[in-house]
C-alpha cells in the first residue's frame, strides 16, 4: 500500500523548513503520497526502535498513516505531519503494550485453567473497601498499576498535591485499620 514506494531522490531526515514552506519552496501542493512515500523508511526505523520487530514496526506505521490520512488537511495546517505520526506511533506502541503486558506466555498449554490466587489477608482487602471512592483508586493506581503521582492525577482530574494527599490519608486509614485487626488476632 504506502510502504512499497521508493525514496524518489528525497533526503531520510526530518524537513528543517517545514513540509508546508518546503513544498511552496518548490511550488507544489502538499502530497499526502509523496510525503509518505519520503518519509516511510525513517518511519519504520523508528517504529523498529519502539518494538524491536519489523513486522511490528510496520503495522505501527501502517495504523499510524491511515490516521494521519484522515487527519491529514488539519495535520498539514499545522506544519507537523511526521510529529503527528511519531506521537500516533509511540502511543499506539504504549497502548499494545499495556494490553498484552498482563498475558504470561507458555511454551505449553496448561492442562487446568488458571486461577488468579485469592488475596492473602482478608483483613487488608476489608481494610481497603473501607475506604473512601477516591482514597481507594489512588491506592490502587499507585500500588497495583504503579502510576506516578502525575499519571493518576491526569487520569483522575485532579492536582499532584491531591494525590498525595489521598494517598497519606488513605495509608493512614489502612494502617490504623489492619493495625487494629493485628492487635485483636494472635501472632
Amino acid at each position: 500500500m504506502w510502504l512499497s514506494g521508493g525514496r524518489r531522490g528525497v533526503v531520510d531526515h526530518p524537513p528543517s523548513g517545514g513540509v508546508r514552506r518546503e513544498a511552496e519552496a518548490l511550488g507544489e501542493a502538499v502530497d499526502f503520497e509523496r510525503w509518505v512515500a519520503s518519509r516511510a523508511p525513517a518511519l519504520l526505523r523508528y517504529g523498529y526502535v519502539l518494538t524491536g520487530s519489523p513486522h511490528d514496526a510496520a503495522d505501527l506505521v501502517q495504523e499510524a498513516l491511515v490516521r494521519l490520512r484522515s487527519a491529514w488537511p488539519r495535520v498539514v495546517r499545522k506544519d507537523d505531519p511526521e510529529g503527528y505520526v511519531r506521537t500516533t506511533m509511540a502511543r499506539q506502541h504504549v497502548s499494545a503494550w499495556r494490553r498484552t503486558r498482563r498475558e504470561t506466555l507458555t511454551a505449553a498449554v496448561p492442562d487446568a485453567a488458571h486461577h488468579d490466587p485469592l488475596p492473602p489477608d482478608d483483613a487488608l482487602w476489608q481494610a481497603l473497601t473501607a475506604l473512601p471512592r477516591r482514597q481507594r483508586t489512588v491506592v490502587v493506581l499507585r500500588y497495583y498499576e504503579a502510576l506516578s503521582d502525575e499519571e493518576i492525577a491526569v487520569r483522575l482530574g485532579i492536582s499532584r498535591g491531591t494525590v498525595r494527599s489521598q494517598a497519606s490519608r488513605a495509608l493512614d486509614k489502612l494502617r490504623e485499620s489492619y493495625d487494629h485487626h493485628l492487635e485483636g488476632s494472635p501472632r
